[in-house]
C-alpha cells in the first residue's frame, strides 16, 4: 500500500513526489512520457536554452560597440537544437536521479484512477491518497485553416530543424512573445498577432506592457495588436493569415510557418474525472486552498487545476498537497506569484496591476524608475526598461511590481519576498543595494515614493 499516489511527472507532479518522499511518505509515480513534464521538455527549458543561443547570436552581431571585431559570424541552428536536447537530456536524468534516491518508484506507463487504487501496465496500486497532476496542453482556437501543413504549436515550434525565412505567431501572450522574440533574433521574419490592444493582456501591467512592444518592433518583429484573426489559407508561397479589427475587412500576412500561440488548457490525461466523481470545469479540476478536490484522498495540482499556468505555481501546489497527505495544515498562498516573460528585453511581474488596484477600489501610489539612469545597466549596453512600484497609500506596503529591462526574471524576487514579509517601500529604500547593480533601479523606485529617486531628473512627485 503506497501512501501517495501520482498521476504526471511533471513540474508539480515530479516536486509533489520529491516532497512526499521527504516527510516519510511511500510515494509511486505514474508518467506514461517524459519526466518533467511540458516544462522540461517542450516549455520552459528548451525555449530558455534556444533563448540564450539567440542572445549570444544577437550579442556577437553587435560585439562592434563595445570595441570588439567578430568576424563572420553565422547561425548552425542544427547545433543549437542540439545544445538545447543536452540541456534537456541533463535535467531530465536529474529528476529520474533524484526520484530514485529518495525511494519514488516510477511507473512509466499510461494510468487510470479509481478510488483508493491505480490501474498501470496491467498492474493495480492500492493507494490512501493520489494526486492529479497530468498538466496542460496547446490551446488550439477554431480558426478556420489550423489543420493546414506549416501551421504548428509551441511544442512544434521548438522541434524545428531549421530557422524559417517567416513566421506568424497568432497570440501574444507569454508563449507568442518569447517564440517571436527567439526567431527574430535568428533571423526570422516574424509578424505577432494579438486580438487584444496590448500584449501580455492578462500577465503584467498595461503600462509595462505597452512599452514592449516598440522594443520588439526595434528588433526587427511586426507586431499587430486590436487585430481577430479570421482564417489561414494556404498560397503558393506558403501561407497566409487574414485578420483584422474589422470583421468586414482583412489583412494578409504571409509566412512559411504560422504559430498557434492562443494559450494552454488543462490536459485530463485521459483520467474519467466523472467516475472519479471529481469536480471540474472548462478552467480545471476545482481544487480548495489545501489543493483537495472534492473527492477525500484525492488532490490535483499544477496546470490541470485551471490556476496560474506556470511551473513554480505547480511545483509549490505539489509541495503543499504532499505536506497534506503527511498530515500538515498547508494551505497555498497566491498572493506574491511572480511572472516572467522571456522576451528582450524582459518582464517580470508580482502581486497587483495599477488597473486591478482601481478595479479593487484600493487607495495605492505608484513609482518608476527607469534603466536608463542605471550605472549597470548602462555597462551592459541594455537601458531599456523601467521599474514600476505599487504600494498601499497609507502604509506603504507593496502591493506589486513591474519590471521591464535587463535581469528582470531575477530582479523581482527581491519584491516577492518584500511581500511576502509584508514589508514597505520604506523598508526597499533603507535596504542598502550595492553598486553597480540592475538591483539598485528597485531601489531607486522606492525612494520615489518619498522625496524622489536620486539619480532621475524630478518631474513632480508620482
Amino acid at each position: 500500500m503506497y501512501d501517495l499516489g501520482i498521476v504526471g511527472g511533471g513540474p508539480g507532479g515530479y516536486v509533489c513526489a520529491l516532497r512526499g518522499a521527504q516527510l516519510g511518505l511511500k510515494v509511486v509515480l505514474f508518467e506514461e512520457a517524459e519526466l518533467g513534464g511540458t516544462c522540461l521538455n517542450r516549455g520552459c527549458i528548451p525555449t530558455k536554452a534556444l533563448l540564450h543561443v539567440a542572445e549570444v547570436y544577437q550579442q556577437s552581431l553587435t560585439a562592434e560597440e563595445f570595441g570588439l571585431r567578430v568576424e563572420s559570424v553565422t547561425l548552425d541552428y542544427a547545433a543549437a537544437v542540439a545544445w538545447k536536447d543536452r540541456v534537456v537530456s541533463k535535467l531530465v536524468g536529474g529528476v529520474d536521479n533524484l526520484l530514485r534516491a529518495a525511494g519514488v518508484d516510477v511507473v512509466r506507463e499510461r494510468a487510470e484512477v479509481a478510488p483508493g487504487r491505480v490501474l498501470a501496465g496491467g498492474e493495480e496500486f492500492p493507494v490512501r491518497n493520489i494526486v492529479l497532476a497530468t498538466g496542460s496542453r496547446p490551446a488550439m482556437p477554431p480558426i478556420e485553416g489550423r489543420d493546414l501543413d506549416g501551421v504548428i504549436t509551441s511544442d512544434g515550434a521548438l522541434s524545428l530543424s531549421h530557422v524559417p525565412r517567416g513566421m506568424v505567431v497568432i497570440g501574444g501572450g507569454v508563449i507568442g512573445v518569447e517564440l517571436a522574440c527567439l526567431f527574430a533574433a535568428l533571423g526570422c521574419e516574424v509578424t505577432l498577432i494579438e486580438m487584444e490592444r496590448t500584449l501580455l493582456p492578462t500577465v503584467t501591467d498595461a503600462e509595462v506592457a505597452r512599452r514592449l512592444t516598440p522594443a520588439l518592433k526595434r528588433a526587427g518583429i511586426k507586431v499587430v495588436t486590436g487585430h481577430r484573426v479570421q482564417r489561414i489559407e494556404q498560397t503558393a508561397g506558403g501561407l497566409v493569415v487574414l485578420h483584422g479589427a474589422d470583421p468586414e475587412r482583412a489583412e494578409g500576412s504571409e509566412a512559411e510557418l504560422v504559430l498557434i500561440a492562443t494559450g494552454r488548457v488543462p490536459d485530463f490525461g485521459g483520467l474519467n474525472l466523472d467516475s472519479l466523481g471529481v469536480d471540474y470545469g472548462g478552467r480545471g479540476i476545482e481544487v480548495d486552498s489545501h489543493m483537495r478536490t472534492s473527492v477525500p484522498g484525492v488532490y490535483a495540482v499544477g496546470d490541470v487545476t485551471g490556476g496560474p499556468l506556470l511551473a513554480h505555481v505547480a511545483s509549490h501546489e505539489g509541495m503543499v498537497a504532499a505536506e497534506n497527505v503527511a498530515g500538515r495544515d498547508t494551505t497555498m498562498d497566491y498572493s506574491a506569484i511572480p511572472a516572467a516573460v522571456f522576451s528582450t528585453p524582459e518582464i517580470a511581474s508580482v502581486g497587483l496591476t495599477e488597473q486591478q488596484l482601481k478595479e479593487k477600489g484600493v487607495a495605492y501610489k505608484k513609482s518608476t524608475f527607469s534603466f536608463a539612469a542605471n550605472g549597470r545597466a548602462l555597462c551592459l549596453g541594455q537601458a531599456e526598461g523601467v521599474v514600476k512600484l505599487l504600494a498601499e497609500e497609507e502604509t506603504g506596503r507593496l502591493l506589486g511590481a513591474h519590471l521591464l529591462g535587463p535581469g528582470a526574471s531575477e530582479l523581482i524576487h527581491e519584491v516577492v519576498v518584500a511581500m511576502r514579509a509584508g514589508l514597505t517601500a520604506s523598508d526597499i529604500k533603507h535596504a542598502v543595494h550595492a553598486h553597480p547593480t540592475l538591483s539598485e533601479a528597485i531601489a531607486e523606485a522606492a525612494f520615489g515614493f518619498f522625496e524622489g529617486p536620486l539619480h532621475q531628473a524630478r518631474r513632480g512627485r508620482r
